[in-house]
């Protein structure tokens, strides 16, 4: 009665199939890591990329849009901020990271 469960209970067969080990255990893992450097990582490592050159090249009078849909007309450029200009008098103190976007001098508002 119980010679059956410790038969149940026994560890697997060592024959025939177990040879590939180190390396082919690591196969599925190292492919998976590639597939989502390259459909992932890589993809948004370039994006960051060309945004913070956008940013080094923001200059005055660039029109900009921010990540908070502010269109505006940049009036003065320092290190971290800038000086947006979004109506008649009315200016706004902004961190360079929220620019969205350069927008060309031919779109319209």
């Amino acid at each position: 009665m119980f010679s059956d469960i410790a038969w149940a209970m026994g560890g697997a067969p060592q024959g025939g199939q177990g040879g590939g080990g180190g390396l082919a255990s690591f196969l599925p893992l190292i492919l998976i890591f590639v597939i989502f450097y390259f459909l992932l990582i890589r993809p948004q490592q370039k994006k960051a990329k060309e945004h913070r050159q956008m940013l080094e090249a923001v200059k005055k009078g660039d029109k900009v849009v921010t990540s908070g849909g502010l269109y505006g007309l940049v009036e003065s450029v320092s290190e971290n901020t800038l000086m947006l200009k979004v109506a008649e008098n009315v200016k706004v103190k902004l961190g360079k990271a929220y620019i969205a976007a350069v927008r060309s001098s031919t779109e319209e508002d």
